[in-house]
């Protein structure tokens, strides 16, 4: 027998689960208002995360068609990946202006992250799924 789910008491457990600022506009706004006021540049961080996601999900997509699709793998495709991934460092450009850093902080700062996480210099499925406590 298969057990069935009550959508409507999961749609109250979701809605008791959610933060005000994600249920309530004036909650959102009055939020967005505190960031602004403390210096952080939430619309462009938000258009670059956003932009991020989306973007992303177009190379996905074409990644997707290569390998469960038949999609071909031409000039044409390699083409379209490239214009993708285009899109997406147009949005990661947004986030680096809204914080005020540039790639070259980032990358450095990325380089640190995975030289404590692989001390060996080479990638370790151990280290990569047993991670420092602030190994985010």
């Amino acid at each position: 027998m298969t057990k069935r789910i009550d959508f409507e008491k999961y749609s109250k457990f979701v809605d008791a689960v959610t933060s005000d600022e994600s249920r309530d506009f004036v909650a959102f706004s009055d939020r967005v208002v505190s960031l602004d006021e403390k210096g952080a540049n939430i619309e462009r961080l938000l258009t670059g995360a956003v932009g991020i996601n989306a973007e992303g999900g177009e190379v996905m997509e074409i990644v997707k068609k290569l390998i469960f699709q038949g999609k071909k793998w031409d000039n044409e495709t390699i083409y379209h990946l490239k214009r993708e991934l285009g899109d997406v460092m147009w949005y990661v450009m947004q986030c680096l202006i809204a914080l005020e850093t540039d790639m070259d902080e980032i990358v450095e700062m990325n380089i640190e992250k995975l030289k404590k996480r692989y001390p060996g210099g080479e990638f370790d499925a151990y280290y990569s799924e047993n991670r420092e406590v602030n190994d985010l």
